[in-house]
């Protein structure tokens, strides 16, 4: 049993119980019930369960506070508080997203829509429904934690998300991530997606139809995820943003994978990249409202927020160089395999014995200048960001239309290391609309609406910026300063950058500026920094040509933007 009075004791040498189930302090939990439910709740209301066909339950507990969930989750032996007050817990095998494992039901209403490939793997409905089956049948008798909120932020565009878990810390990651109700508004919820989530039950791959004991499977139709097997929060925050990225489109709304902010003068930036790329990171600048740090509309109206949280990143955080982060990991937030010291309790960010993708989980409005509404005009300024592992692309160039629509198109960066199992190293990867994995419909669909966007907001400027590697290629170069980066894109926003000179990168053909106050001129074009201008060009030519073949998936693409890529021959 554990020992509440002695948290350290409920912990091994990793920190955190590593096996699952957990064990629950019995006695405590019904302490708290006890002492904290009436004897009119004692009916045990179930909240419409019934209609999912989830009968026969434990205690079922709906939207309870922060207070109540980490006091929950420490009781169950889930996690500990570190000393600034946020909970941590472990995730066990599952550190990352496993997209293998992520399954989308081949069904009638969208299997001719789908953009069928490694991503978006089909599963038979017979299948579906037999997991289905298996997770009703596993939360007979268990407690029960229900979340019910929103996604949206702008209201005409809001739909009702219900988060059904069996850990109390997983509810707390939904009731951070997503929108909280208020009262009235949780009287009159309705969900039009609903995530169930129960870690505990393993899938069986030579029955079931799945890869591992893992599994995510979205029922676009039904609007329903199950998730199994994986203790990994953000499969239940990435799954409802891909039932997001394929609904709204048919509201014509643009669904971004990308960050957002707005300064003073009511100025959009958008921020698009990968995990590990900078989004969080560049998107909370203490000069600006942050709206949102990784899920956007694009509407007729302008941006919103599809999320009511962030899911920082925080392998290696600083105060100095992530203040706003830092300030945000306090009480309610959820640390994910973040390592900490056993005398003292504090986080120890630099520590990524358990994975390099080490997460905090807490809401917008533990960010100080965050915005109160999550929306935002059209955007003036759009950043795609990369993780060049090649230390080829310039910190910062300028893109025309054409080869804004390319570089959304092809979506290149690096896989870092921990943000998906079995990554261990930078990878270079393409990945359409920079999060391909994410988005259901073929990438032409949403190119095309970006491309009308760009179209009908002439004054928007794209910069393409990289966050990677300069001097060399991964493992020789040295990570570009966040320094540098924070004044690159200063100068973008406050208008400098219209009245440098460019000069064209000769394989890239993008605009690399030739002077930008409070960066050193000579990091401005790669070229200048690699030791051997040869081996720069060598690397280049390498790089343009995996553009050349990634790119070559697209058939149906206008001339004038396939001519705006790389041309991987030396002029």
């Amino acid at each position: 049993m554990v020992n509440l009075g002695s948290p350290k004791s409920a912990f091994s040498s990793h920190n955190l119980l590593s096996s699952y189930p957990l064990t629950h302090n019995t006695e405590a939990l019904e302490n708290y019930r006890t002492t904290n439910e009436s004897e009119e709740a004692l009916i045990r209301p179930t909240y419409g369960l019934e209609s999912l066909g989830i009968y026969n339950v434990g205690w079922v507990y709906r939207n309870l506070s922060v207070a109540q969930l980490v006091e929950h989750a420490i009781m169950r032996g889930e996690g500990t508080l570190a000393d600034n007050g946020a909970l941590i817990v472990e995730t066990g095998k599952y550190t990352g997203r496993s997209p293998k494992d992520r399954f989308i039901v081949r069904e009638s209403s969208s299997q001719d829509e789908i953009d069928w490939n490694q991503h978006n793997v089909p599963i038979y409905e017979d299948k579906f429904n037999q997991l289905y089956l298996k997770v009703i049948a596993y939360l007979q008798g268990k407690d029960i934690y229900i979340f019910d909120g929103y996604v949206g932020a702008d209201n005409n565009y809001r739909c009702g998300v219900r988060i059904i878990n069996e850990l109390a810390s997983q509810n707390l990651f939904a009731h951070q991530l997503f929108i909280r109700p208020s009262p009235q508004e949780l009287n009159n919820h309705q969900a039009d997606f609903t995530v169930i989530s129960v870690p505990g039950l393993h899938g069986n791959p030579e029955i079931d139809g799945i890869h591992s004991e893992a599994f995510i499977v979205v029922h676009l139709q039904k609007k329903l995820v199950i998730i199994g097997g994986s203790r990994y929060a953000g499969e239940i925050k990435k799954s409802v943003f891909l039932m997001m990225n394929y609904f709204m489109t048919k509201r014509n709304v643009l669904p971004m994978h990308c960050a957002a902010n707005i300064d003073k003068h009511a100025h959009t930036t958008l921020f698009f990249g990968l995990s590990g790329t900078g989004k969080t990171t560049l998107s909370a600048d203490p000069d600006c409202s942050l709206i949102g740090d990784d899920e956007h509309g694009w509407s007729t109206n302008g941006i919103f927020n599809f999320e009511g949280g962030c899911y920082a990143k925080t392998i290696r955080l600083s105060q100095e160089n992530e203040p706003q982060i830092w300030a945000a990991i306090r009480f309610g937030t959820l640390l994910e395999n973040v390592i900490f010291e056993p005398e003292t309790q504090i986080p120890d960010y630099d520590d990524g014995r358990l994975t390099e993708n080490t997460r905090a989980a807490y809401p917008l409005l533990y960010i100080p200048n965050c915005s109160t509404w999550g929306v935002g005009s059209h955007p003036k300024t759009i950043f795609f960001l990369t993780a060049d592992a090649f230390g080829v692309l310039p910190p910062i160039a300028k893109l025309t239309k054409d080869q804004a629509m390319y570089h959304f198109l092809a979506g290149y960066t690096s896989k870092l290391a921990g943000t998906e199992r079995d990554i261990h190293a930078p990878q270079a990867t393409f990945s359409a609309c920079f999060g391909q994995c994410f988005f259901p419909l073929s990438p032409l669909v949403y190119a095309k609406m970006l491309g009308e966007r760009l179209e009908q907001q002439e004054d928007t400027q794209v910069f393409l910026i990289n966050t990677g590697w300069s001097g060399g290629p991964y493992g020789v170069g040295h990570r570009i300063s966040i320094k540098h980066t924070r004044a690159m894109v200063a100068a973008a926003l406050n208008g400098q950058l219209n009245t440098v000179n460019y000069h064209s990168h000769p394989i890239f053909k993008v605009l690399i500026p030739e002077h930008i106050v409070g960066v050193p001129d000579k990091i401005l074009d790669p070229e200048n920094t690699w030791p051997d201008q040869e081996a720069y060009q060598q690397q280049a030519l390498e790089l343009a040509h995996l553009f050349e073949q990634n790119f070559q998936q697209f058939k149906e693409v206008p001339p004038e933007i396939i001519a705006a890529g790389p041309v991987p021959i030396l002029p």
